[in-house]
């Protein structure tokens, strides 16, 4: 059975020649020992550790650089702005957007989507209307449409998935209706690790004129996104899970849907001009970007995107395939555990149930061994109700683990089945 990325004939050669030991060395927090165990780190698609080129960025600009961005003519100022802003141009490339001012620097997906939603949804969004979102999706793609829904009296639609955890897609495309305005939806499950047929999706949503949000907070890091093959018509990313600060993300729209909108907060950059009377905003991006950013952050976002380029994202999606096809075979063989989320097509997510035993008991237990998993409903309840589940235990992968971990992990969660009597 494929639980992954789909391969093609170079992948055996480029998982080959990837050298995951060297990308070790550039993590400092991974030479460090819990509980007495080396510290293997299974909690990516929570938060990613940093490597030292974005830790070496960081520093750079708060002890050379720091300075606020865009008004300074003095020197800090000016290479802040450099710096700052050539972030917006990797980004650019990164997703292979058509222009800069189709980037715009956020806190992450969650603020994203919630931007999208009300600033370029809400106008559009009549009573009687319909928002689509998949079973899968964050609670990030769920509540902020919620709330849209109470207050324009609009209708949420949920297309469901199977017992694999994959998108049923023949119901995706009967709930897409004439009173359709929308469509946002999970790339990739942070849940299941489902990578979901977007392109497919988008042409179907397209075809009957419906826009469509890509929550690419997933995907970004384990995945070549290109917003333009896709032809999505918003895409987001979360730079702490691809190896970049916290607190710092990217939303991409299209120009011609992003200059009808409003600005979603006031103040700062987004001005071009402002009396009591009337207020003139600033042209794309600046018209959402209101108030001091997080320089350091977008910076660091970009030695991040630098890294992952310099390590080949094909490089990195055939490692991570490789290893979760050998971490999936290393943890059906734990007795009892019953994998939760079993898509053909898959990102670096394993996650799994004990039945008997509370996850929370399961990520206590690893982690006396120095095994960080992440336990809990992974802000995707729905998805556990799906499954008959309270919460899971969820490894998820990054550039820089190995067979090694995962069979340690194997070998931790036999040591809870013989704790539990199972």
């Amino acid at each position: 059975m494929s639980t992954g990325i789909a391969r093609n004939a170079t992948t055996p050669a480029t998982a080959a020649a990837y050298d995951v030991e060297r990308v070790r060395r550039d993590f400092p927090a991974l030479r460090q020992q819990v509980h007495g165990h080396p510290l293997i780190y299974l909690d990516n698609a929570a938060t990613t550790q940093k490597p030292q080129a974005v830790m070496d960025a960081l520093q750079r600009f708060y002890l050379e650089e720091c300075s606020n961005i865009h008004r300074g003519v003095h020197y800090l100022s000016q290479q802040a702005t450099e710096d700052y802003e050539a972030t917006r141009s990797k980004a650019r490339r990164f997703l292979n957007a058509r222009q800069n001012r189709e980037i715009l620097f956020v806190r992450g997906t969650t603020e994203a989507l919630n931007l999208v939603a009300h600033s370029f949804a809400r106008p559009r969004l009549r009573s009687g209307d319909e928002v689509l979102i998949t079973h899968m999706e964050h609670h990030s793609n769920i509540v902020p449409w919620q709330i849209l829904c109470q207050e324009t009296g609009a209708r949420l639609r949920v297309a469901p998935i199977n017992d694999a955890g994959e998108l049923i897609v023949e119901e995706f495309e009967k709930l897409l209706g004439p009173r359709t305005r929308v469509v946002s939806l999970a790339y990739v499950s942070n849940a299941l690790g489902t990578i979901n047929p977007v392109r497919e999706l988008v042409r179907m949503a397209h075809a009957r004129n419906v826009p469509v949000v890509l929550d690419g907070a997933q995907a970004a890091p384990h995945l070549k996104v290109d917003v333009q093959e896709l032809d999505c018509d918003f895409f987001t990313l979360s730079g702490h899970k691809m190896y970049a600060p916290t607190g710092i993300g990217v939303l991409y729209g299209k120009a011609e849907l992003l200059e009808e909108m409003p600005p979603y907060q006031g103040g700062g950059d987004m001005i071009r001009s402002v009396t009591f009377e009337k207020t003139l905003y600033n042209e794309l991006p600046f018209k959402f970007e209101a108030g001091t950013p997080n320089i350091a952050g977008t910076i660091g976002l970009g030695a991040a995107m630098d890294y992952l380029e310099e390590l080949g994202r094909e490089n990195i999606a055939a490692y991570e395939q490789e290893l979760l096809d050998y971490g999936t075979r290393a943890l059906s063989r734990v007795p009892g555990l019953r994998m939760i989320g079993t898509a053909r097509e898959k990102a670096a997510v394993l996650s799994f149930d004990l039945p008997g035993v509370h996850p929370h008991d399961v990520g206590t237990i690893l982690d006396r061994e120095g095994i960080a998993v992440r336990t809990g409903h992974h802000c995707a309840q729905p998805v556990m109700d799906r499954f008959g589940v309270p919460a899971t235990s969820r490894a998820s992968l990054g550039v820089y683990n190995t067979r090694e971990e995962l069979d340690a992990l194997a070998a931790g969660l036999r040591k809870v089945t013989e704790i539990f009597g199972r």
